[in-house]
């Protein structure tokens, strides 16, 4: 048997049992904020023991549980094309992503650490190429990334049946276009009765 082997397998079997924790305190935490470990453990079919090995306190699981919503934002970063594609076409991919990461992530999306320097760069450059491109007016990126991110709450909480939601079957594209044209109203784009191709 090859001697990297048995650590290769014990690394993976680490990984996967903290995948488990960690999707399992996602379900535990949003519907109740404070679960202890012991009972995320026993959501993830997991010795208490393991959880406290993989998480030493409370703080170091909702410190794994940002970073990696923070990794799943830049990813989205990454995959909107946010420094190469449309930048109003990037900004509504981004959009839809953040959306359905906010329905995956009820919990998760609540900790201000997943908001990392990287997410949020990636936003300025993001709102720095709708400037330049003429999308919007606003000098600023950061206010135009402050007013998305605020708006972005405000539209994750309506209810599904509200009217500003209608005309769509598929939820987070509703969500995504409704934010995207408010941002962009808001910011000195679009104006009212104006339309953004593929929104």
């Amino acid at each position: 048997m090859d001697d990297d082997a048995a650590p290769r397998r014990v690394r993976a079997d680490a990984e996967r049992s903290t995948a488990r924790i960690l999707e399992a305190a996602e379900a535990v935490l949003a519907e109740d904020e404070t679960a202890p470990l012991e009972r995320i453990a026993d959501a993830a079919g997991l010795a208490r023991a393991t959880v406290h090995r993989r998480f030493s306190s409370r703080t170091a699981l909702l410190d794994a549980l940002a970073a990696q919503l923070a990794q799943r934002y830049v990813q989205g970063l990454a995959e909107a094309r946010v420094d190469s594609a449309p930048p109003v076409a990037a900004m509504l991919r981004m959009t839809e992503t953040a959306f359905a990461l906010k329905i995956a992530h009820r919990f998760a999306v609540q900790l201000s650490a997943s908001m990392t320097p990287e997410v949020l760069d990636g936003l300025d450059r993001l709102f720095a190429r709708l400037r330049d491109a003429g999308a919007i007016t606003a000098p600023d990126p950061t206010w135009g990334r402050r007013v998305y991110l605020a708006l972005l709450h405000e539209v994750n909480d309506l209810p599904a049946d509200s009217p500003m939601l209608a005309g769509g079957s598929d939820e987070v594209a509703a969500r995504a276009a409704l934010l995207v044209t408010t941002v962009l109203q808001a910011l000195g784009g679009l104006r009212p009765g104006e339309q953004e191709e593929g929104l």
